[in-house]
């Protein structure tokens, strides 16, 4: 239970970090709001013409009397749209991830140089294209089994009792896991450490795991607040994989100052680099 607290503590020190590093904050909420406009996008279009679409999918219940024709297409169509809200809110930090994977990278090295003893952070010798190469396949991997996971969740959801009861918890910790898999990514890919090892560290601390990615997966239900707390999340997430590795962290001076490390009027030049 007491990793359940530190993986808690861990999203609230994230949050913190960046609400007192305002040009850091602004900085990261560019990615979140790009793709949130895209997802926006994709829904109210499902919502326009989602019916249409089930109707063009099931041409064989043309013929179908009313009011079976009206219930079946109907039920459909709200679960081709639930299935949709779901797989928004599994792939969201995934692609919101991607398309950030500069902006991110930069706030989670500025995260490191605060926290750590030397001021230095670890960096990654891969060209950028090939940075985002790695992204891309390794959540596209998460993403799928994140949605294999969603779909039979949603199956299991029409057990009686159960399906209102245990899944919908179960659904909340399988999001948590697989929201600081990618957050965690940020800083541990940076690190070199691959998709199969990210894994087994993860697995090897569920509980500090459901402690910051739970709340944050609930949360993400939320309209909007998704993009808001992105930023933190991934100061969050550095922090936890400095944990996860056994890397020692200091307190950070800068947050009780409220400086912000990578504002050139309070940094006296570049950290120090390895």
């Amino acid at each position: 239970m007491r990793d359940l607290g530190a993986g808690f503590g861990h999203l609230l020190k994230g949050q913190r970090w960046v609400a007192r590093h305002g040009r850091s904050y602004g900085f990261g909420l560019v990615p979140g709001l790009i793709t949130l406009v895209l997802y926006v996008g994709v829904l109210v279009a499902l919502a326009l013409w989602g019916e249409d679409f089930v109707g063009w999918a099931t041409p064989f219940a043309d013929d179908w009397s009313s009011p079976w024709l009206g219930l079946f297409r109907g039920f459909l169509t709200a679960v081709l749209f639930a299935l949709a809200l779901l797989l928004a809110v599994l792939t969201f930090t995934a692609v919101t991830l991607l398309v950030g994977q500069p902006f991110y990278e930069a706030l989670s090295e500025r995260v490191d140089r605060d926290v750590s003893p030397d001021g230095t952070a670890p960096e990654s010798d891969l060209p950028l294209w090939r940075e985002l190469w790695i992204s891309g396949r390794d959540s596209l991997r998460i993403v799928v089994r994140a949605a294999l996971w969603g779909v039979l969740l949603f199956a299991l959801g029409f057990i009686p009792v159960v399906g209102q009861t245990v899944v919908p918890v179960i659904g909340f910790f399988v999001t948590g896991f697989f929201l600081t898999e990618e957050l965690t990514a940020v800083a541990l890919q940076r690190r070199g450490v691959e998709l199969r090892e990210r894994l087994a560290l993860l697995r090897s601390r569920r509980m500090l795991v459901w402690g910051f990615g739970t709340p944050l997966g609930v949360s993400f239900l939320v309209p909007f607040v998704a993009v808001f707390l992105m930023p933190g999340a991934v100061a969050g997430a550095t922090l936890l994989a400095r944990e996860l590795l056994g890397e020692e962290t200091r307190d950070d001076a800068d947050d009780r100052t409220g400086n912000d490390p990578a504002d050139p009027a309070v940094s006296p030049g570049p950290p120090p680099r390895h």
